[in-house]
């Protein structure tokens, strides 16, 4: 199934939806106003919290943890590399790897070695949304949380280097 972001979702007090390739309403998205740091909420439309998002502070390299029912589910990691972004992903739903261009919103996350979701800026014209496939079978709230982080991480490299 395919899915539409909206770009720089982390903006002071942004709330949107994630819609799909037909543009009906998947999953709501709310942002912590005033917050030191990232931190929002992926929802099911009736409104019921699926993952919540917390940037780690005071660390050298960006790091997320995300959270469903009040459990760690995941981390993720900014890695030091030279040429291109590197994520080390942690989750207890496997290993997760990141291949691809994601300057260029080109880029695939890989489950214990198979492709699960493919991210691409390149199916749509307008300049603010980024299309997430997802493999069926997997949890797509899950990937779609997994696909904010980095691009919450992509904006926050652009912003320290503007």
């Amino acid at each position: 199934m395919k899915y539409l972001i909206r770009q720089r979702i982390f903006s002071l007090g942004d709330n949107f939806t994630i819609k799909d390739d037909q543009e009906i309403d998947r999953y709501i998205v709310q942002g912590k106003v005033l917050s030191f740091g990232d931190k929002l909420k992926i929802m099911d439309l009736s409104g019921n919290e699926l993952f919540y998002i917390e940037q780690q502070l005071f660390k050298f390299l960006p790091e997320y943890h995300i959270y469903a029912d009040g459990q760690q589910m995941a981390t993720v990691k900014k890695q030091l590399s030279l040429f291109t972004p590197r994520f080390a992903i942690d989750s207890v739903n496997g290993a997760y790897e990141i291949a691809g261009n994601i300057f260029r919103y080109d880029f695939q996350i890989y489950r214990d070695g198979s492709m699960v979701a493919a991210i691409n800026k390149k199916w749509f014209s307008f300049g603010d949304t980024y299309g997430v496939e997802i493999v069926e079978g997997e949890d797509h709230a899950f990937l779609l949380v997994l696909a904010i982080v980095i691009d919450q991480v992509y904006h926050d490299e652009q912003r320290k280097h503007s």
